[in-house]
């Protein structure tokens, strides 16, 4: 996908709930290889788009999966008021996936309302856009050149220097972080970037200690 002219790979989530029913966090197109491959898991209960800027592909998913309840965080709406929803996203994980995922709505910001994620079974945190490990193979010369001089780049990793620039309440974001770092949490899942498979607690310390 491109933002503002900017790549980014991008990749789901795919949580399995006790029940057998998926969680699918930030969508990707729904190639016939990628809906055979969830349908091997199991059937997809729920569709998470969790800011207001990750809605590409939550319409399509929705339509291909009419039983699954479609959650978006508290500003999704506004920017997308076509695409169909069925609750808003809150600091507090539901009943349908509480005993499996806690969750976080990252504060503060002055647009960007990214709820976070925690795998409690495999002590992974699933964050979407707030950091960012971008794939040095997979980038053109000029991204890894740009993007590595925002430290962007894995094996290292960062908060964006856009969005570290548009916080407005750093006393909510650090209150957000801080309850972050006290889950127990080993690997960082991201959309946009390489995965941190160990030591991600450090990581995502490093990357918000600006705050």
């Amino acid at each position: 996908l491109r933002l503002a002219g900017i790549p980014f790979d991008t990749r789901a989530v795919v949580v399995r709930l006790p029940g057998g029913g998926l969680w699918l966090h930030s969508p990707v197109c729904p190639t016939p290889a990628r809906v055979a491959a969830l349908a091997a898991l199991g059937p997809v209960a729920h569709v998470v788009a969790p800011n207001r800027i990750h809605g590409a592909f939550t319409a399509d998913w929705a339509a291909r999966a009419p039983g699954a309840k479609v959650w978006v965080s508290p500003r999704f709406p506004d920017r997308h008021p076509g695409i169909r929803h069925d609750a808003l996203l809150g600091d507090t994980p539901p009943p349908d996936w509480s005993g499996t995922l806690d969750q976080c709505l990252f504060a503060g910001h002055a647009w960007l309302d990214e709820v976070v994620f925690l795998h409690r079974p495999s002590r992974s945190l699933i964050v979407a856009d707030l950091l960012q490990r971008h794939d040095p193979a997979r980038e053109a010369p000029l991204w890894r050149v740009l993007k590595g001089a925002f430290g962007l780049m894995a094996p290292g990793g960062g908060v964006p220097p856009d969005l570290r620039l548009t916080f407005r309440d750093r006393a909510a974001a650090r209150v957000a972080r801080d309850r972050i770092l006290g889950w127990a949490f080993d690997r960082i899942l991201l959309p946009h970037s390489v995965p941190v498979e160990t030591g991600g607690k450090a990581v995502f310390a490093r990357a918000f200690a600006w705050l």
